[in-house]
């Protein structure tokens, strides 16, 4: 398991928690606007913390400082070590989230059950069958279903999100997904950040962002299949139409479907 980074605090990362990250090199997928493509490729290791006894020296010492860890990637269930490495940190007494993109779930189905992770992201990139264009192997479709369905059915707290990059997400991807995790708790929408991408050739000049106008009406396009809908990103922070609910900084846009 190589350490690819290590974010030592954030308030962002985990919702609710002061929390540490740890980024582990390696991915099975190849996304062409991943933004860390050293991570994605296996490429990248950590100076400061070239192997994760390092990172545990780290954790011991912030005991009572941060409220918990979260694991992200590349793709943690890739490797071997993560259900230890989370047994480690969970022995700590950190809460410990888990970022995935959803294609092992016999890992998040054996994490769930030993009680080892308290959050877990999963990533939606596009409609479930276009992941090839992602790299992933044939048969993702499956795995990714049975992912979802662990989450919906779970008592941890858990999240689905979709970064909003054309041409892999539009108002009918959006809303295809939405309705495959319906009734989900949490389905965050977050802008493309225009940034050092694993294959910049793939969008040529144009831009594959979405502006907030068409950002808000993916918002939209989500609300009535899930319980609750944010677009995260500060610049993105304008309400929308329907019930809004709380005013936590971590949920600028905030819809709820009616009830």
């Amino acid at each position: 398991m190589i350490p690819g980074g290590i974010q030592k605090t954030s308030l962002i990362d985990y919702p609710g928690k002061l929390a540490c990250v740890i980024f582990l090199s390696g991915c099975n997928l190849r996304c062409p606007y991943c933004h860390n493509p050293g991570l994605a490729e296996g490429r990248l290791r950590s100076m400061e913390f070239p192997d994760m006894s390092r990172i545990m020296d780290f954790l011991e010492r912030r005991i009572g400082l941060l409220d918990g860890v979260v694991v992200s990637g590349g793709e943690p269930t890739i490797h071997p070590g993560l259900e230890s490495l989370c047994r480690k940190i969970k022995a700590m007494g950190y809460a410990l989230k888990l970022d995935t993109n959803g294609t092992r779930p016999r890992v998040i189905r054996r994490l769930l059950e030993k009680g080892l992770v308290d959050y877990v992201a999963m990533d939606l990139k596009t409609d479930l069958d276009r992941y090839g264009e992602l790299g992933a192997r044939d048969g993702v479709n499956s795995a990714l279903g049975e992912s979802i369905r662990l989450l919906l059915r779970s008592a941890v707290t858990y999240e689905f999100r979709t970064t909003c990059v054309k041409p892999f997400v539009d108002e009918t991807v959006v809303k295809n997904l939405a309705r495959t995790i319906r009734g989900a708790r949490l389905y965050a929408l977050q802008p493309f950040q225009e940034t050092v991408v694993l294959r910049p050739e793939f969008f040529g000049e144009k831009s594959p962002a979405f502006d907030r106008r068409s950002l808000q009406a993916l918002v939209r396009a989500a609300v009535p299949y899930v319980e609750r809908c944010i677009l995260r990103g500060a610049d993105n922070a304008a309400p929308l139409e329907g019930p809004m609910r709380g005013s936590n900084p971590d949920r600028p846009v905030t819809t709820t479907r009616p009830l």
